[in-house]
């Protein structure tokens, strides 16, 4: 990743004209790359680091769908690090700076926006705002159904299955883990991205553990490890939730294992 940055920031200084556009193009994705790692790792400030100049090299492709697609990786940042309103109003802000273009969009550029909504309704839910959490996840809803099937334009994994995820993520984090487990345990997540299915697998796990269901929550998270073993390792919520089910009374074996894999360590007695 180092050097892939340091190549488009040289081509980006070597271009000028279409192929500079394209060069601080490819700039800013790289940064969208890093940002995404960064959030998954918990380095929420690096983050924002690398999707801010990620967003400078956006905003010098002169294209409205990159320039999207990274206030949309910023808003993730933002998020990431709690900054719950400042995430929400900057990805609003994107979504419509997009609005003028959406009588005839690309796929692309439907992508981006529903997920721009997608932010902003799991910003609002973490922030204990039920509207805008609705309002949000009602518009990323319909632009998944004028997509009409689910793809991964951008990079988003944007579509009606991606939006169902972010619906059960939204539950819990409302409080609602009984609704996140009826939403999420039947949804067949097959046709997005393994990082999209590893993920939805997490959710949907701590959304068991919530409801006291361990043997389910370790089941799921230990069926996502099969075809996600890096991600399910290395999340924060999957550590964390490993790690609360180590501090209950007689942790199953298996979480013991899986625990060891993680590297992680209950913060008091095991027993």
């Amino acid at each position: 990743m180092p050097h892939l940055i340091h190549d488009c920031l040289t081509a980006t200084e070597a271009y000028d004209g279409d192929e500079g556009r394209r060069a601080h193009t490819m700039t800013a994705y790289a940064h969208q790359l890093a940002a995404l790692f960064l959030t998954k790792l918990s380095e929420g400030d690096l983050a924002w680091t690398a999707a801010s100049r990620g967003l400078a090299a956006a905003n010098a492709s002169q294209d409205h769908v990159v320039i999207g697609s990274l206030r949309r990786s910023a808003a993730h940042s933002l998020a990431a690090i709690g900054e719950y309103a400042q995430a929400r109003g900057l990805a609003a802000t994107a979504a419509q700076f997009l609005e003028p273009r959406l009588g005839k969009p690309t796929p692309q550029l439907l992508s981006v926006y529903g997920s721009l909504h997608l932010v902003c309704a799991l910003a609002a839910a973490r922030n204990d705002d039920r509207a805008s959490a609705d309002t949000h996840i009602a518009e990323a809803d319909a632009a998944a159904q004028r997509l009409g099937a689910d793809g991964n334009h951008l990079w988003t994994a944007f579509g009606p299955t991606n939006v169902s995820i972010h619906k059960t993520t939204i539950a819990i984090e409302l409080g609602d883990a009984q609704r996140a487990i009826a939403i999420g345990a039947p949804l067949d997540t097959s046709t997005v991205p393994v990082e999209r299915q590893v993920r939805h697998a997490i959710e949907t796990a701590r959304a068991l553990a919530r409801w006291n269901r361990i043997d389910d929550a370790l089941a799921t998270l230990l069926d996502a490890e099969v075809i996600g073993p890096d991600q399910v390792r290395y999340h924060r919520l999957s550590r964390d939730l490993v790690r609360d089910i180590l501090t209950r009374p007689r942790p199953p074996r298996l979480a013991v294992e899986l625990s060891d894999r993680m590297g992680v360590r209950p913060e008091g007695p095991r027993w």
